[in-house]
């Protein structure tokens, strides 16, 4: 929004100031691209939910920068010695926007809703919730979970009204979205923004927050699927941040006299899923072969400038369970590439394509429309060709991808996923989830099993890490993916209006960072 100096001018002493003080406190942010296509903000029944949902609600447990475990909306919490009950003591005086008060029945209610949803795993080992007291709730478990706070801490895990949820049934989070959180669903559209106004009554932020309302009183993120256009808009100031900026342009921000980054770790992953049922990716030495023939230091080089990490194995190297046994990683080998796909009977060819029984080893190669996946899939590709394997690019609008796997007809694709916690290696490989998001289709027992024993038999942390561990080296030794990249988070911001907190206590720019952010006067 660009005001006219004579239209200013023009207007009452009065009238000026406010129309300012009104800009003042709008801000406009391009939400990052991997968070593009929400359809809807149920954060209960949906596999994605933008950044958004941490906005409107809010949960019983967050986390900081250290990844520890901090209060929300729960002031604090208590594990019986066996594990088998959690009470939680919740903050008083918490309303949800509609003004209906925040209790332990609520909590209740709450619980009830994620039975037969996609989020249902969350809670699996909660066999119920009961009412202690008003402020005072008790989740009794079926069986220990080593993994109960961190699924509270997820957006899936946001609280929104019972009430509001169930009377507005399938519809709710597209016209009507009610929580606990710092801002208010204004309006939005699916695919294009999303517009959030400030929750005046919000006092009980997460961690060691001030307790006070979000210093701006409206926001706007919008989806920007096309990295370079999000880029060029916060350049030419039609946007104020950017929750992703592509490694490319870090140097053209920081170049700017009235654009600067903030850099914080990241925690997506990004790496080629290959359709285990899908020739020739049914073959599991043609898996190990395309595994091997990624070369991730050159991409981290060439595509992302050196910053970020490469990745070698599903999971974001700040976790313990991704520190599995050097033989189970797997990094750039061509002698082992080439080697594998020999092994499985294809030959290489004049023209420096493999062929098998007259059949050329041809795949397609899926990816999304935005620039950040187009130029890493046409490096992948060109890794491919290198051991004798032609890619075709394949490439699909980032909203209509998830939709199109579901179909099964994919090969191999390029990818990403956000998270922090060892539970999405069943997200992503469980036969329980075919399609998507196991767009890998993998299928093995034996990965069943360990994923069992590290999902729901653990007792407590040391077992569950090593039941994860178990299992995140069985699933690469099946090469059903090739990792690819662990970027950073890099956010960039015109620092001649914006004012970011000076130390974000959080792992994510989310509902801390949000809730600090201001607007120089």
């Amino acid at each position: 929004m660009k005001y006219n100096l004579s239209t200013l001018l023009a207007t009452t002493a009065i009238g000026s100031c406010l129309a300012l003080s009104a800009f003042a406190q709008e801000v406009t942010v391009v939400m990052a691209p991997n968070e593009v296509g929400a359809t809807s903000y149920n954060p209960v029944a949906s596999s994605m939910q933008p950044v958004g949902t941490y906005l409107i609600y809010d949960r019983l447990i967050a986390k900081d920068e250290n990844l520890a475990y901090v209060p929300q909306l729960a002031e604090s919490w208590v594990e019986a010695d066996d594990g088998m009950a959690w009470t939680f003591t919740l903050k008083p005086g918490v309303t949800f926007h509609n003004g209906t008060p925040f209790a332990a029945q609520t909590v209740v209610d709450w619980l009830a809703l994620y039975p037969g949803t996609e989020n249902a795993y969350l809670f699996d080992a909660v066999e119920r919730a009961e009412v202690v007291s008003e402020l005072e709730v008790r989740f009794v478990m079926k069986r220990p979970d080593p993994n109960l706070l961190y699924n509270l801490s997820t957006v899936f895990a946001s609280i929104p009204d019972p009430a509001a949820y169930a009377e507005a049934g399938e519809d709710y989070g597209v016209f009507d979205a009610v929580g606990t959180g710092p801002f208010r669903l204004e309006s939005f559209e699916i695919g294009q923004q999303t517009v959030l106004v400030r929750n005046d009554d919000y006092a009980w932020g997460p961690g060691a927050a001030t307790g006070k309302p979000a210093k701006i009183e409206r926001l706007t993120l919008r989806e920007i699927a096309e990295s370079s256009t999000a880029f060029l808009e916060l350049k030419t100031g039609g946007v104020d941040m950017l929750l992703n900026v592509p490694t490319d342009f870090v140097g053209e921000v920081e170049g700017a006299s009235d654009l600067s980054v903030l850099q914080l770790a990241g925690q997506d992953l990004v790496y080629m899923p290959m359709n285990v049922t899908q020739a020739p990716f049914d073959d599991i030495k043609v898996r190990e072969g395309v595994a091997f023939a990624i070369n991730q230091q050159e991409i981290l080089d060439a595509v992302f400038g050196g910053m970020g990490k490469a990745a070698d194995g599903f999971l974001i190297s700040s976790l313990p369970e991704s520190k599995i046994a050097d033989e189970f990683r797997i990094s750039y080998n061509p002698e082992r590439a080439n080697k594998a796909l020999e092994d499985a009977g294809w030959v290489m060819g004049t023209d420096g394509v493999r062929t098998k029984d007259g059949a050329r080893l041809s795949v397609k190669l899926w990816t999304q429309s935005d620039s950040f996946f187009r130029r890493l899939s046409e490096v992948v590709q060109a890794q491919m060709k290198a051991v004798g394997v032609e890619a075709e690019l394949v490439t699909f609008d980032s909203a209509a991808i998830r939709d199109q796997y579901k179909t099964g007809a994919h090969q191999v694709a390029v990818r990403s996923y956000l998270w922090d916690n060892a539970d999405i290696l069943e997200w992503f490989f469980s036969a329980t989830r075919p399609f998507y998001p196991n767009v890998s289709m993998l299928d093995d027992p034996k990965a069943e099993t360990l994923k069992d024993a590290a999902m729901t038999g653990a007792k407590n942390s040391a077992e569950r890490e090593a039941a994860f561990v178990a299992y995140h080296e069985y699933i690469n030794s099946q090469f059903p993916y090739a990792p690819i990249y662990e970027p950073v988070q890099i956010i960039g911001y015109n620092a001649e209006r914006l004012v970011m907190p000076e130390v974000l206590h959080a792992p994510r720019f989310n509902t801390l960072g949000f809730l600090e952010l201001d607007v120089k006067e």
